[in-house]
């Protein structure tokens, strides 16, 4: 659980780093997982550049019981109400991947350009480095202290569907983690990664929630009509994803 400056640290600057959130196993059962997602064709390129791949896989829980039962953990969700409120509920899961060499950036945009709730600390993503990440391979980056500016968005002529904006990058913090590392940030904190020039591919988790007493906007009926839907209770959750992690990992040395 978050202490108190943890949660000042949120609730002030729009963004938190906890490294080592996932222990050593969770976070290979994470890798097993991409990788079958890899080799199963479930990622799409988005890139309108045929030289380069930003590779998507979206939603994620339809396809993947771990990282469903990740997103309804205790672990995660407890973490989540400590920084935004409860209850919450989430809204989306995706995942990128950057393959060597070839990984391209997502550019530079804001949550809340997409799901427009008037106060940005209602809802958050909490981004999970899969794999190693630097800034050779192309690290998650956001801009602390700007959640509360409205940046103006724009159609990313670099992506199939995705908007994009401009930034000081002077002020852009570069969220270098191991993989099982975590990046907490709220839908107003500006946010971007960078090219793959490392010999290694890595890819990252991204999974939204929103605060349901607290949302306003286009989505919010929606999103609380999620919670009347059928959800993994947390102790089920918790359940499911330790013997998920177990099944996953049984044969690998952690």
């Amino acid at each position: 659980m978050l202490g108190s400056a943890e949660i000042k640290e949120f609730q002030s600057s729009g963004k938190l780093l906890v490294p080592e959130f996932f222990t050593s196993s969770e976070t290979l059962a994470m890798q097993l997982e991409v990788e079958r997602w890899m080799e199963e064709g479930l990622f799409r390129d988005v890139s309108t550049n045929p030289s380069v791949q930003n590779l998507q896989c979206i939603p994620l829980h339809p396809k993947s019981p771990l990282f469903r039962a990740l997103g309804n953990s205790s672990k995660v969700v407890d973490v989540v109400e400590a920084l935004i409120g409860a209850p919450v509920v989430k809204i989306l899961d995706q995942s990128f991947y950057k393959p060597a060499k070839s990984g391209m950036a997502t550019n530079w945009h804001t949550d809340n350009a997409y799901f427009q709730v008037s106060d940005p600390l209602v809802g958050l993503a909490m981004w999970i480095a899969i794999h190693d990440t630097t800034q050779k391979n192309g690290c998650l980056r956001v801009v602390p202290n700007a959640y509360d500016t409205s940046f103006p968005h724009q159609r990313d002529p670099a992506s199939d569907h995705h908007i994009r904006t401009e930034i000081d990058e002077s002020r852009a913090l570069h969220c270098e983690l191991d993989a099982g590392g975590v990046v907490f940030f709220c839908f107003g904190t500006p946010h971007a990664t960078g090219d793959n020039q490392s010999e290694s591919a890595r890819a990252g988790v991204g999974i939204h929630y929103v605060n349901t007493a607290k949302i306003d906007g286009p989505n919010a009926d929606r999103w609380r009509d999620l919670e009347l839907k059928s959800q993994l209770s947390r102790s089920s959750a918790d359940d499911q994803f330790d013997s998920l992690v177990k099944r996953a990992t049984s044969k690998h040395k952690v």
